[in-house]
């Protein structure tokens, strides 16, 4: 399960908007909203791209945004 406070106000603090991302991970907007209200999961591509454009290096972090019990 995915923290979507958390990664929404990531994706806010990096002055994101949410189409920006959704079309860098190759989702609509709607599919990428389906998977930020835990609807559906993020594929490992997926969460390993959106580490990369918001700069999430830590083990940690990457836990408590995508691996939420």
């Amino acid at each position: 399960m995915t923290n979507t406070e958390l990664l929404r106000s990531l994706i806010s603090k990096k002055g994101l908007k949410m189409k920006f991302v959704a079309d860098y991970l190759g989702l609509s907007p709607y599919g990428f909203q389906l998977k930020l209200e835990n609807k559906q999961e993020f594929k490992t591509s997926e969460v390993s791209a959106l580490c990369e454009l918001l700069n999430i290096k830590s083990l940690k972090e990457k836990e408590d945004i995508f691996f939420v019990k």
